[in-house]
């Protein structure tokens, strides 16, 4: 991947002869540009409709984005991340109140100790168990994610006032931790978050697994802490929000615990994969729900040529708890063909069927797919997307 490198070298030497420290700051980015078609989609004259529409980030969120680091020396160094995603469609910021909402960290690294860096960060399950599934991919992405999103292997948000450490590579093994604060003096509970995993790579298979646990994050006596660890939104207002239409799930809930691990083995041309999650939240939506999420995902990938890619999962997801008028349950195929021009463009064609059952009364009852601008009329719903990603 090309990028434009702005490097400051050590070029003035001090009277006693010490160099100055080398710094670097690179810019790079993501555009994902697709045409979408939806079946059964609720618009406002009622009903369900089909839509062909254009759209953002059908694969990968669009995103620009600034890394720098700068060498301290004995092997450490202070590092940087700024990116924002934004919409292509339309060119606005993919949060109303962000600049730089996907990340934005400062900190320290050390090729023997790790890294330690603080900010707007990624979780546990983004960093450990994501990787494993397509969702969480370029061979996949967003109309992938498991119902809803429900254990934001999607990265759908991320975690503010967060202290984040990962370890070097030891052997394969790779683990960290992330502690998001409240910031809220009297409530230090009052929406804030930890998150923690492990990876462990040994020949042709990769293992992960990773926890994330928000406290608070919407219900509490006070209200919402507006300052707090998890504030994702694109609606006007997280506590009047009637369904998962404006904010994720975990948003939405007095609290949320998610648990996940997942597998791949590679072999030849060949990856397949298993992935499970499970999403414990309590009290979501106004309405005062509580339950489970449990996924279940087979993936698998495979290099037709150095250029084309095929990818396929099925995700089988249940609930449990009072999901209110019967307890649904999801079934999701998802499929992509891709095609690389060359190592920075690609285009493709990808598709997702989803059926929800029994549909009841439950706000959960009618299918969406991840990324869907508006929920299908009824308990099924088709989407497809041809695109083009450009890297930068």
């Amino acid at each position: 991947m090309n990028r434009l490198l702005i490097t400051g070298a050590a070029a003035v030497a001090t009277l006693s002869g010490v160099a100055q420290a080398q710094s670097s700051i690179t810019l790079y980015g993501l555009i994902d540009a697709g045409l979408t078609y939806t079946n059964n989609q609720i618009s406002g004259t009622g009903g369900g409709h089909s839509n062909w529409q254009m759209t953002s980030g059908a694969v990968q969120y669009s995103r620009w984005g600034l890394r720098g680091s700068e060498d301290l020396g004995a092997g450490l160094k202070a590092v940087f991340t700024l990116e924002s995603g934004f919409n292509l469609n339309n060119g606005q910021y993919s949060s109303s109140n962000r600049i730089f909402n996907r990340q934005a960290y400062v900190g320290l690294t050390s090729r023997s100790y790790g890294s330690l860096t603080l900010g707007r960060q990624t979780d546990g399950m983004v960093d450990f168990v994501a990787p494993l599934s397509l969702t969480g991919t370029e061979f996949g992405g967003t109309h992938f994610a498991h119902p809803l999103d429900n254990d934001n292997l999607n990265d759908s948000f991320q975690i503010n006032n967060s202290v984040k450490y990962l370890s070097p590579d030891m052997g394969g093994l790779k683990v960290g931790a992330l502690y998001g604060f409240s910031n809220e003096a009297g409530a230090f509970t009052n929406n804030r978050a930890y998150s923690f995993g492990i990876s462990y790579i040994w020949g042709a298979l990769n293992f992960g697994a990773g926890y994330l646990q928000l406290n608070s994050s919407a219900r509490t006596p006070a209200g919402l802490n507006t300052n707090g660890a998890v504030t994702d939104t694109t609606g006007s207002s997280l506590q009047g929000a009637q369904s998962p239409t404006s904010v994720p799930l975990g948003v939405l809930a007095s609290s949320q615990k998610t648990f996940g691990a997942g597998v791949n083995y590679t072999f030849g041309p060949a990856v397949a994969g298993f992935v499970y999650s499970h999403s414990k939240l309590a009290q979501f939506f106004q309405s005062g729900l509580s339950g489970t999420f449990q996924n279940f995902e087979g993936n698998f990938r495979y290099a037709l040529s150095p250029t084309i890619e095929l990818a396929g999962a099925y995700t089988y997801t249940r609930t449990g708890g009072n999901g209110g008028g019967g307890v649904p349950h999801w079934n999701q195929l998802s499929a992509m063909a891709d095609y690389r021009f060359s190592r920075r463009t690609d285009a493709y064609v990808q598709g997702v069927w989803q059926r929800v059952s029994p549909s009841g009364t439950s706000p959960l009852g009618v299918a969406w797919i991840n990324g869907i601008s508006a929920p299908s009329a009824t308990t099924n719903q088709i989407q497809a997307t041809v695109g083009l990603k450009h890297r930068f």
